[in-house]
């Protein structure tokens, strides 16, 4: 028996409809990338989307078509995320921080139509463009009196475009199943792998970041996504934002931290969201500047572990509380939330800042297990830790046309393996312990990177921290600390081991501390310890030497 339920389709245009009928005088605030703020309402976005989806059609965009944007958090942007997906197409956000091979690859793999550009990015294109032979044409986002003199053949103008077209569109209503957006990972190892998300996946995705336990916007919400549109949907906070009605603030290309205070400020932000590294240089202004945004109220972050340091930092010093969230590009992206439960909030704040340091309980209809080397599922008990597995209504069954990563990535009861290893505690918190593949295997037991990193942050002089294992004759691999120091600061390789002793097991403890000064990122932000590994390819430990002599 069935119930007498309405199958009313669960669609991307149906998010931004509502906005515009039901918060239409909300504002979009843009720091555009020509350089001035830019104004407008749910409802003038609504108008200019429709405008959108018709030239579109007029380009010859038909469903399942993909188009693919290299741009940074706009509202033109935002117009595209509701236009493309609308029609029935598919919204390919690139990624322009990957090298130019894979930014090729994942073009013709994706067989984009069209390419939208913010003129950041122009450059880039017109070096691509002769190697991406089935891209039909170019759209550069801006202006006639900004359109520059570009290579890209038969670049048109985006607001030529849009105004050209009359502000209503018949939105099409399909099965909700429908492919509606693409991302690929930042394929550390291989090539990049596409998720492709669908309507359904999507708006399932969203009503979990709303709720109370996600991120929980509303329509009393100001929202600054720091972290980028063409990063996993800016963790879905454009779609949440519409769904609830909130206020959003996009920054543009200026992601320093006298540009993220100035917006905090002047538009009264009261959650904002990105990556540690943002979070580093936003805490690096307030200390500096001696400002303090009042309104703020949480920073979410993601993308890597955040250091306790950084949360006490924030909380103790200016009273903003950071929640961690965890996810993946194949889980659309979020998977876990860190907030507390009720009984949690009257803790000593050591104990609820530990608590915050883990990256959070799993959102509803997401499922979590961590399951040991012979693939058995291991105890939520806080210290068992194995490789995490997940499952839900908006986790990928399949890499987009790629059969060989797909057969890799499921176990046989089709849960996806992350390839972190991970705890989780008697009241569901993960904390993600490391990569499978950043673990330290020293004398038959496993040290996290994660951890040793995180307790460095810690140490005063020290602005950026990383581990990785080296060979040991003896002990397989011993782990070795790699650190930038803070500006001004000249800690030593003993003032750091020193402040080690005693926080991790003497086990643990780094066997020498190397200076540099940066660290390798990857395109989403995270330490690249792969790039790392092979910068420091020759570098021997002077207790493998001892050993090996004796």
């Amino acid at each position: 028996m069935f119930g007498t339920m309405m199958d009313t389709p669960l669609l991307i245009s149906s998010l931004i409809r509502f906005a515009a009928r039901y918060h239409g005088d909300t504002e979009i605030v843009t720091r555009t990338v020509e350089g001035a703020i830019h104004r407008y309402t749910w409802r003038d976005a609504y108008g200019r989307t429709q405008r959108l989806a018709n030239a579109l059609t007029r380009l010859g965009v038909k469903p399942g078509d993909r188009v693919a944007t290299l741009a940074w958090n706009t509202h033109r942007h935002l117009e595209l995320y509701y236009a493309v997906s609308g029609m029935g197409s598919v919204l390919h956000t690139i990624n322009p921080r990957l090298f130019l091979e894979q930014i090729r690859y994942i073009v013709n793999h994706a067989e984009d139509r069209y390419v939208f550009t913010d003129l950041t990015f122009v450059p880039l294109l017109e070096g691509l463009a002769p190697t991406l032979p089935k891209v039909k044409g170019y759209v550069i986002m801006t202006d006639r009196a900004h359109m520059p003199a570009t290579k890209l053949p038969d670049a048109l103008c985006y607001e030529e475009l849009v105004n050209a077209e009359r502000d209503s569109f018949d939105w099409p209503t399909f099965d909700e199943r429908t492919a509606a957006s693409l991302c690929y990972t930042s394929g550390t190892v291989g090539n990049p792998k596409g998720a492709l998300y669908s309507h359904r996946s999507t708006l399932l995705h969203t009503m979990a970041i709303c709720s109370t336990d996600g991120f929980g916007l509303s329509t009393n919400s100001v929202c600054l996504p720091v972290v980028p549109m063409f990063h996993v949907n800016a963790w879905g906070i454009p779609y949440g934002a519409a769904m609830t009605g909130a206020k959003l603030v996009m920054p543009g290309p200026r992601l320093d931290g006298e540009s993220v205070c100035d917006l905090l400020e002047t538009e009264q932000v009261t959650m904002t969201a990105g990556v540690p590294t943002v979070w580093l240089m936003l805490l690096t202004y307030l200390r500096q500047s001696g400002k303090r945004p009042q309104h703020l109220k949480e920073i979410l972050v993601g993308g890597s572990a955040v250091p306790l340091s950084m949360i006490q930092a924030f909380e103790n010093e200016f009273g903003y509380r950071m929640i961690h969230a965890w996810g993946m590009t194949e889980m659309s992206p979020v998977g876990t939330c860190g907030r507390l439960k009720h009984k949690m909030l009257t803790l000593p704040t050591d104990q609820r800042h530990a608590i915050q340091a883990k990256q959070g309980r799993a959102i509803c209809h997401v499922d979590l297990k961590i399951v040991g080397p012979d693939g058995k599922a291991l105890p939520h008990d806080g210290k068992a830790f194995g490789e995490l597995f997940v499952r839900g209504p908006w986790v990928i069954s399949a890499y987009y046309n790629d059969e060989a990563a797909t057969r890799d990535a499921f176990d046989d009861e089709g849960w996806f393996g992350t390839g972190d290893v991970a705890t989780i505690d008697p009241e569901g918190y993960m904390q993600i312990v490391d990569r499978a593949k950043d673990v330290v295997k020293s004398g038959g037991e496993w040290i996290s990177s994660i951890d040793l990193e995180n307790k460095a942050m810690g140490h005063p002089g020290v602005a950026e921290a990383a581990v990785i294992g080296v060979p040991h004759p003896k002990w397989d691999e011993r782990p070795i600390l790699v650190v930038v120091a803070k500006p001004g600061a000249s800690p030593t390789r003993e003032d750091i081991i020193g402040f080690l002793r005693g926080q991790v097991p003497s086990w643990c403890v780094p066997d020498d501390v190397v200076f540099v000064q940066q660290l390798p990122h990857t395109a989403t932000g995270k330490l690249s310890k792969r790039e790392l590994r092979e910068q420091l390819k020759d570098y021997r430990l002077p207790t493998a030497s001892m050993q090996a002599a004796g």
